[in-house]
């Protein structure tokens, strides 16, 4: 994510135009979670996806507005807790609620982490047949064999 300063859009397109049909690129501080900058982006042909913080945007319905302005211009987007997080698992159901492919919590370590874990394992359980793996779109350029995610797409 951010792989130039957060104000080079000059970089950010050329990145973008070099790197963009292999691998993500992110727009983080960049993006700053604005429908109005990802359309901006999106329309000039920096970046393809979007990391999504809540409690950067101020209210959910602007944070879903950004998230509705990436699918409709074709980014991929990733739901992202941040630092200092709590064991508050709302980002979890915001991600799965929204649809938003991609949810970045960190690893498994730290209560706050294995918090946000647990709440996707209860929420697919929950789901059951109504789970949907998002697919290994975001990862187009090397995907793995079907079998390597233990369900089918």
């Amino acid at each position: 994510e951010d792989p130039l300063a957060e104000d080079d859009a000059e970089g950010f397109l050329r990145f973008t135009r070099r790197f963009g049909h292999a691998v993500q690129i992110i727009g983080d501080d960049f993006l700053v979670t604005d429908a109005a900058r990802v359309r901006a982006a999106a329309q000039t042909g920096i970046a393809n996806a979007v990391l999504i913080k809540p409690n950067q945007r101020g209210t959910l319905m602007e944070t879903l507005e950004c998230w509705k302005a990436a699918k409709a211009y074709g980014f991929g987007g990733i739901v992202s807790a941040r630092s200092g997080e709590t064991e508050d698992v709302t980002i979890c159901h915001l991600a799965v609620g929204w649809q938003v492919p991609q949810l970045k919590v960190g690893s498994f370590s730290r209560s706050e982490r294995m918090a946000k874990w647990n709440e996707l394992l209860r929420l697919e359980e929950a789901l059951g047949d109504r789970a949907r793996f998002a697919g290994w779109a975001p990862y187009a350029a090397s995907p793995p064999s079907p079998s390597a995610s233990g369900r089918s797409a």
